[in-house]
């Protein structure tokens, strides 16, 4: 037994969980993993997030905020942030992912779940920000975001050209990224739980109105612009979206707020879906290379389609022009193309 089980052991044991069944559950893109303690009348989920690549502390800091919002993160039954281990409520098997794939009892319609989960974010957004955002909780600011691009230079260009990147390449890069950026500091700022999509967001039947929907993976939440949690929602890196769903949901998100700056939104949602996507396509290259997850690396197409689409927009011109110059068609592509 290694010196972790025998602390995950002891944590059950002293957290009311000893003598509980553990059935193993699916995995995800982090360093995380889960099982089901089964203990009769009773059944949690146990997180097992070692630091320090995992911050449970976090976890708990940004879950028991969400539910005095009203809003269903699971509830936290019992932790140990210092070794990574959490027993928190198991709010069941119905993510959206698995009825969106027919792989659960639940079949709303596609349109209701992502209409809950538009629900969710008007919710969360119409709260003056000192309300929606915890107290100390770190800004979504130009240096991370431009870090988060720099993914893709780092790991999926080098993957896909079989050569790194050129130092002045990357300094044009960070500039570009940099001349865009101001857009978003005029735009409202809210809680960004940064990974919002259909693998992290659950149907608890038997809920009401915005309780409904069950929230995953907040953990990496920052302040940051309003835009980014919807646009996460709608330009999804594991799924395709209708076009015509994609833009009613839009419709339904600016019919709540309708003050918005709607040129202003529209320019901070392409923004964000750029850095996301070439965020992404880095994740997804380095979960292959470093992690040794390939499994990710089927969707790297469907993001670069995401990609060129948003730097069709005016207001990504330096970023785009940064792309036609270094970043042939050739390079644009899954690494094992």
């Amino acid at each position: 037994m290694t010196d972790r089980a025998r602390r995950l052991d002891a944590f059950l044991e002293t957290a009311g969980w000893g003598g509980a069944g553990r059935a193993g559950l699916a995995n995800d893109a982090s360093f995380r993993h889960y099982l089901r303690l089964d203990d009769g009348p009773r059944n949690a989920i146990l997180m097992d997030a070692p630091p320090p690549h995992e911050n449970t502390r976090a976890f708990v800091t940004i879950a028991r905020h969400l539910r005095r919002l009203g809003l269903s993160a699971p509830k936290v039954h019992a932790e140990d942030t210092k070794n990574g281990f959490l027993v928190i409520e198991d709010l069941g098997d119905a993510t959206y992912t698995r009825i969106l794939n027919g792989t659960t009892k639940q079949q709303p319609e596609e349109s209701t779940l992502y209409a809950l989960a538009v629900d969710v974010l008007i919710h969360l957004h119409r709260l003056a920000p000192d309300d929606a955002i915890p107290a100390g909780l770190a800004p979504y600011d130009d240096a991370t975001l431009i870090d988060e691009a720099n993914l893709l230079i780092d790991w999926a260009l080098p993957a896909a050209s079989g050569h790194p990147i050129p130092e002045e390449a990357r300094r044009s890069y960070a500039e570009a990224w940099r001349s865009t950026l101001p857009t978003l500091h005029a735009q409202p700022r809210t809680l960004v739980l940064r990974d919002y999509h259909v693998d992290n967001l659950m149907w608890l039947d038997g809920r009401d109105g915005v309780a409904a929907c069950g929230l995953l993976d907040f953990q990496d939440a920052l302040d940051g612009p309003a835009a980014y949690d919807l646009m996460s929602l709608l330009e999804d890196a594991r799924r395709d979206i209708d076009a015509g769903l994609a833009d009613a949901m839009k419709t339904r998100y600016r019919a709540a707020f309708p003050g918005l700056d709607r040129q202003g939104f529209d320019d901070s949602y392409a923004i964000l879906a750029a850095q996301r996507h070439a965020k992404v396509i880095g994740i997804f290259t380095r979960l292959s290379q470093r992690d040794g997850k390939p499994d990710y690396l089927i969707h790297i197409p469907r993001v670069w389609r995401l990609l060129e689409a948003a730097l069709r927009y005016p207001s990504l011109g330096p970023v785009a022009d940064w792309f036609a110059r270094h970043v042939p068609p050739s390079a644009r592509r899954w690494p094992h193309e």
